[in-house]
């Protein structure tokens, strides 16, 4: 039972970690620069116009969906940091000279709580941005954002 709940921690964990991918991306690593808001403004409208590559999106779409997406990943930025002061929680009650198994699962739920609301609000931001195109535009929006997606992973 010991090993069945270690191991389902650990898949939890990196599922929650998956899910704020997304959102941590755009933000300076805790060891980097401090974050710009004009890069990272930059970042997005530059995402958007490869993900909108080859479509017939105006100049106002674009800057929309930029919009929409800088403020989810503004809004995630506080999950993010949530999730990575509970990542060293998790690694220190983990090392601990006694296991708090009531510690580790209240960690867990955090997590899990955390996953959960920036899949909503990413998901929300892209229901927002898939409004604004027309249903060829939002087809290949979300094939190039994805294909980015694949290959960010494939570098690093």
């Amino acid at each position: 039972m010991a090993n069945l709940d270690l191991k389902t921690m650990m898949m939890t964990l990196l599922a929650g970690s998956l899910a704020m991918t997304a959102g941590g991306v755009a933000f300076a690593k805790p060891d980097s620069h401090a974050f710009d808001p004009a890069k990272f403004q930059q970042r997005i409208e530059k995402r958007v116009d490869r993900a909108l590559d080859g479509t017939d999106a105006t100049a106002d779409q674009k800057k929309q969906i930029a919009d929409i997406m800088s403020s989810a990943f503004t809004d995630m930025k506080p999950l993010r940091d949530q999730r990575l002061a509970n990542r060293k929680a998790m690694q220190e009650a983990l090392q601990a000279p006694t296991i708090d198994a009531a510690r580790i699962e209240a960690i867990r739920a955090e997590q899990m709580k955390i996953a959960d609301e920036s899949s909503k609000r990413f998901t929300k931001a892209l229901t927002d941005a898939g409004n604004v195109l027309t249903a060829q535009q939002r087809q290949a929006f979300f094939k190039n954002w994805n294909h980015h997606e694949r290959h960010r992973g494939k570098r690093g």
